[in-house]
């Protein structure tokens, strides 16, 4: 019964900023890792940013400097800051969580869309 639940997408012009949530309805832990994907129209689905149980984050080299990834250990609740977004940027974005850094785990959320203007 666990499941994922992403929010925060919208529509932002060139240079603005979101803030995506990620906020789990069971328990997580035995998920070590969570992390960010996204998808474009016509693209395979992508790594954007992953974080464990210490300080060691992962960025996609496309969003190093821009895109921050944080966590919540109270609520278990993942974080996706994003600053100077570009058009490129525009996808659905998803929300992982995986036992280990091999790859993305079998949970996953529904995603919410990221919209960005020129």
């Amino acid at each position: 019964q666990v499941q994922l639940a992403e929010s925060g997408g919208g529509l932002v012009q060139s240079g603005g900023s979101l803030r995506l949530s990620c906020a789990p309805s069971g328990s997580v832990s035995e998920f070590l890792v969570m992390g960010w994907y996204r998808q474009a129209p016509g693209k395979q689905r992508e790594l954007v940013a992953r974080i464990g149980s210490g300080p060691y984050k992962d960025y996609a080299d496309s969003v190093k400097g821009r895109f921050t990834i944080s966590r919540d250990n109270a609520n278990n609740a993942v974080y996706l800051q994003m600053n100077s977004l570009k058009p490129e940027d525009t996808a659905l974005y998803y929300c992982n969580a995986a036992p280990n850094w091999g790859g993305p785990g079998a949970l996953w959320g529904q995603g919410t869309r990221v919209t960005v203007s020129s």
